[in-house]
Order: structure tokens, then sequence, then C-alpha cells
């Protein structure tokens, strides 16, 4: 791989991947690139809950990881934050090894669902069947302990504000960018 050094956010919905991406993105003066924004045009859609919902789960692992493998090879210095499900496509963990930069943005179930409560859940599809709200505990079980070994640095964010959070991400990147 060319360049592995971009700062790469994980988490599950809700956990703030984007929002608390493009933040850092301006403090920082570098690019942000949500990789929701590219995988859907991958499978000729416009969105990626419209790609997860036509195409299905694999052709959209398929092509997350598609996206992934061309930005780790670009000589990309940025932010990147992975949809919430990317780190269980299959080849994306070997693709999140050392010396990749990742921070996981944990929340806990209840957390989520308070941050997403205010959101328009139809653009998320579901990932168990049942309705968003109802499976977040399910799907943090299953990704949980994923995203805490794929992590370089885990950022607990349950009882910080936006602002607190953007801080320890801020901390967070200065440590990774002195490990170069």
């Amino acid at each position: 791989m060319a360049m592995r050094r971009a700062l790469i956010l994980i988490g599950l919905r809700g956990a703030g991947k984007s929002d608390l991406g493009r933040a850092l993105a301006e403090r920082r003066r570098c690019e942000f690139i949500d990789l929701d924004d590219i995988t859907p045009g991958l499978l000729g859609c416009t969105s990626a809950g419209e790609a997860f919902s036509t195409q299905g789960e694999p052709s959209f692992r398929r092509a997350e990881y598609r996206a992934l493998l061309d930005l780790l090879n670009r000589p990309y210095r940025g932010i990147l934050a992975l949809g919430g499900g990317t780190p269980t496509a299959p080849g994306v963990p070997e693709l999140l090894a050392p010396p990749a930069h990742v921070v996981y943005l944990r929340a806990a179930p209840r957390t989520l669902r308070a941050r997403l409560a205010s959101t328009d859940s139809s653009t998320r599809p579901s990932l168990t069947g049942a309705p968003m709200m109802h499976e977040i505990d399910e799907v943090y079980a299953r990704r949980d302990p994923l995203y805490q070994r794929l992590a370089r640095i885990v950022i607990e964010t349950d009882s910080m504000t936006l602002g607190q959070t953007l801080q320890a991400l801020v901390a967070a990147a200065g440590l990774l960018d002195a490990r170069l």
C-alpha cells in the first residue's frame, strides 16, 4: 500500500463519525471523506441506504472494501469515516491493521439510541430485520469486540459532549501523528 496514514474513524451508527470527522478535518485543515458518500456510486445508487437495500449486504460490503482499498492506496493524509459495518466486510480488518491509524468512537447502546432518536431512520436500512432502534443492542454486541480489536485508540463518548469528544479526537490524532 502506498499510504496508510489517514486517520480512520470507526463506530456504530450514531457514534458521530461523520460530524466529528468533518470537524476534525476542518480543525486540521485537511480533507474529510465519508466512505458512505463513495460506496453507493460504485453500485449505481445515490445513498448508502439505497445501495444496501437494493443491492443487498454482500454486494454493499464488497463495494465498501473496494472503495476503502482505493482510498488507502492513495497518498491520502486526511480524515476518513467508515460506515458502521465497513469493518465487518471481508478483507477490511486486514486493511485496517497497523500501521493504519484507527480510532473507535465507542458509545453504549443507550447513548446511541438517544442520539439516533432525532435522526431520520428511513435513510438507514435495518441490519437485522428489526427496526433500527430495536437492533442497536444486537449490532453492538456483534461489532464492539471487532472494533476494539481494530482500533489503536478507543474514545469512550458516553459522558462526553460533541465538543469534548472532538477535543479527545484532536488529542488522539496528535498521538497517532507522533507515531509516524
